[in-house]
């Protein structure tokens, strides 16, 4: 924490996890950033960082310390991410599949 000010820990189902002070998860952050960045090919440095402030609601300089949290252990960040586009799949599957079933 003294290496990232504005970063805490939270337990919780997925196991310790990085979160903003105050803020949601760092993953959920960087997840954007990358959204964004695939969204807006063009789009890089700090307007892209500009531009998931805006779109997240905040402040810029919690995008910059999720985005320098990610820099020291992407590896923690991208399983995280992972994790949960794996979730969000099977959600979306089970959705379809109910869909399908009921005929609507």
């Amino acid at each position: 924490m003294d290496a990232h000010p504005g970063v805490l820990f939270r337990e919780g189902p997925a196991g310790r996890r990085a979160v903003l002070v105050g803020g949601p998860d760092v993953w959920e952050v960087v997840r954007s950033v990358k959204a964004v960045r695939s969204a807006n090919p063009g789009l890089a440095g700090e307007a892209a960082l500009d531009l998931v402030a805006e779109l997240t609601g905040l402040q810029r300089r919690y995008v910059d310390v999720a985005v320098g949290y990610y820099a020291h252990y992407p590896d923690e960040v991208d399983g995280l991410i992972g994790d949960a586009d794996m979730a969000e799949e099977a959600l979306v599957e089970a959705a379809e599949r109910r869909t399908s079933l009921l005929g609507v």
